[in-house]
């Protein structure tokens, strides 16, 4: 399932929205759920959380510094995702009791949701991404395990499936699944972003693509991947993907 959300800030004053933003953002998604509990247990997993969502559309930019862009008025929307339903109600309940968020400093007012109808997936389709992709690996570094981001390459695609296949598998409380599903790029699109997450006062570069791509397989795990997200970190705005509707 999938809904859009607009948002205008409260003041109807522009607002700066920080480059980096992604921390931010999610944690104005977790401060919507109103079953309490589920929050805690979603917030606190080690586990994929099951959801995602877009990058930030600014309506019109008025100006740039250094910091980020400056929204006319704050009119901004993005994108929420989820495989899981009740993840999307209860964000919407939360809204609904209460029809502002805030994201850092800034405090906005929901103007707007709507929901997307889902497409009609085949067994292969054309993708862009909505927000950038990020895969990972651990390999040793002078004695000592290390985690490094990947650029696409043949161990980024099969990181990439593998991980989709490991959600939908666990995702479904199932101990395997014949399903199959190959992700390539003819690499026509390709653009690097380095996206800064700062949690709890430790800092993390993230090395992510925008990128166009293929999906071939099952068109159960490729809706899968369309409402769940591609690669890692699809909670902290990483992976979400758009079917091309002309091919």
């Amino acid at each position: 399932m999938r809904i859009e959300i607009y948002l205008e800030s409260k003041d109807k004053k522009n607002t700066l929205i920080k480059y980096n933003y992604n921390y931010m953002l999610s944690s104005a998604i977790y401060s919507k759920f109103v079953d309490l509990e589920f929050f805690r247990n979603l917030h606190e997993s080690e586990s994929f959380k099951f959801f995602n969502f877009s990058k930030l559309y600014i309506k019109h930019i008025n100006n740039s510094n250094s910091e980020g862009l400056i929204a006319n008025k704050g009119k901004v929307k993005f994108i929420l995702s989820s495989p899981n339903q009740y993840i999307i109600t209860n964000f919407l309940s939360g809204c609904l009791e209460n029809p502002e968020l805030r994201i850092g400093k800034n405090i906005y007012k929901i103007t707007q949701i709507k929901e997307i109808k889902d497409p009609k997936i085949h067994k292969k389709e054309e993708i862009n991404t909505l927000s950038p992709i990020i895969t990972r690996t651990k390999e040793e570094i002078e004695g000592k395990l290390k985690i490094r981001d990947l650029a696409p390459s043949p161990h980024f695609f099969r990181n990439l499936e593998k991980n989709l296949i490991r959600k939908y598998i666990l995702f479904n409380n199932i101990e395997n699944t014949n399903l199959k599903v190959n992700i390539s790029s003819e690499m026509r699109y390709v653009k690097e972003k380095r996206i800064l997450i700062e949690k709890y006062g430790h800092k993390t570069y993230n090395r992510c693509y925008l990128m166009n791509l293929s999906i071939e397989g099952d068109a159960e795990l490729i809706k899968f991947a369309y409402d769940t997200g591609i690669g890692e970190k699809n909670s902290m705005g990483f992976g979400m993907i758009k079917i091309k509707e002309n091919k």
